[in-house]
């Protein structure tokens, strides 16, 4: 079944309301759609509905998701780009299941997965719930992201404890790469959806904003999501516009909301990893236009921007003098928002 984006499809109202919608947003995303529906269609002891959201793909995306005979399967065709978080919005409108999880296009779910996870929140009154990840890379080996005694040990995700570690530089990985579940009526009654001004940091505004709400956000701790690494995705480059789009969506998510103390304190420390960040990635313009004045002064105006150098700040300079190769960019791992031209960029 496929669907515009003005005149989004929908099931039946005589069929039953399933218990899960999967949203998928999907971008020139051939190679892996049908693994990641496929898995999604496989969740044992859940029903289940998938709504794939075709952002503009140009290749065979749509002619594949259309050939999975399968009726739990609907397709939604954007007209216009949209990115991700729009294209996920577009597949929060059609969503019919008591629960939304959302699939990347180049991912997997375990079978059991959803069944755990809602079995968690509902025995404890949570209306998000979240769980561990496992990285599976190109050659094959697995990397469990969080260890299970951390996530066995915390059996509620707070707005505080979320803050805190979605600050950056903080760790290599953060509780924003987890991929939550929610209750669609919560999202719904809050008015709540990704922020589609956002290239960067989407999924983490959405999950803050959830629990600023007053929501509260079950842990699971087994592991039932798999990212899959793909060759050219290990990092991306993370520029200043990203950052301060990341702050002015900060900003709005402050004035929505009023923080207790102990969130407004978080997030002033992120915050401040923000503003060094930015301060690091202006040192770094300066040293590859090989201006040891600007950089001087960025360094002189922030200090603690000098910690995320690669090397002592008299090597770098040294070879600012000796005109060496520019510095390496700071890059952000695994991470899922698009960049440049590409509107979805898989993990990179």
């Amino acid at each position: 079944m496929t669907a515009s984006l003005n005149a989004p499809v929908h099931a039946p109202t005589n069929d039953p309301i399933p218990d899960v919608t999967f949203v998928v947003a999907a971008y020139n995303s051939a190679d892996t759609i049908t693994r990641a529906v496929g898995s999604a269609l496989a969740q044992e002891d859940v029903t289940v509905e998938v709504i794939v959201v075709d952002d503009c793909s140009s290749d065979d995306t749509v002619a594949l998701v259309t050939a999975i005979d399968d009726p739990r399967v609907r397709l939604i065709a954007l007209e216009h780009n949209r990115g991700p978080g729009g294209a996920r919005n577009a597949g929060f409108a059609a969503a019919r299941g008591r629960w939304i999880a959302v699939l990347d296009s180049d991912d997997t779910v375990r079978p059991g997965r959803l069944a755990r996870m809602i079995a968690r929140a509902e025995a404890t009154g949570a209306q998000v719930v979240v769980d561990n990840i496992d990285v599976l890379s190109l050659d094959g080996s697995n990397v469990r992201m969080f260890e299970d005694a951390e996530l066995e040990a915390l059996s509620e995700l707070t707005l505080p404890a979320f803050i805190e570690s979605n600050v950056i530089f903080r760790s290599e990985h953060n509780f924003g790469y987890m991929k939550p579940v929610f209750d669609r009526r919560f999202l719904a009654g809050h008015g709540l959806s990704f922020d589609e001004s956002l290239r960067i940091g989407e999924d983490y505004i959405l999950l803050a904003s959830a629990l600023a709400c007053g929501g509260r956000c079950a842990v699971e701790p087994s592991a039932g999501y798999t990212y899959h690494i793909r060759e050219g995705s290990i990092s991306r480059v993370l520029k200043l516009e990203h950052i301060d789009a990341m702050m002015a969506a900060d900003e709005a998510f402050l004035r929505r909301y009023a923080l207790d103390p102990l969130s407004r304190r978080m997030q002033r420390k992120r915050a401040r990893g923000f503003r060094q960040a930015r301060s690091f990635l202006l040192l770094i313009g300066q040293l590859k236009m090989r201006s040891l004045v600007g950089a001087l002064k960025i360094a002189l105006a922030d200090p603690l921007a000098l910690r995320h150098l690669r090397m002592p700040i008299a090597a770098r300079l040294r070879r600012l003098a000796a005109r060496a190769p520019q510095p390496a960019p700071i890059t952000v791992a695994a991470e899922r928002s698009p960049l440049g031209n590409d509107p979805h960029t898989s993990k990179g």
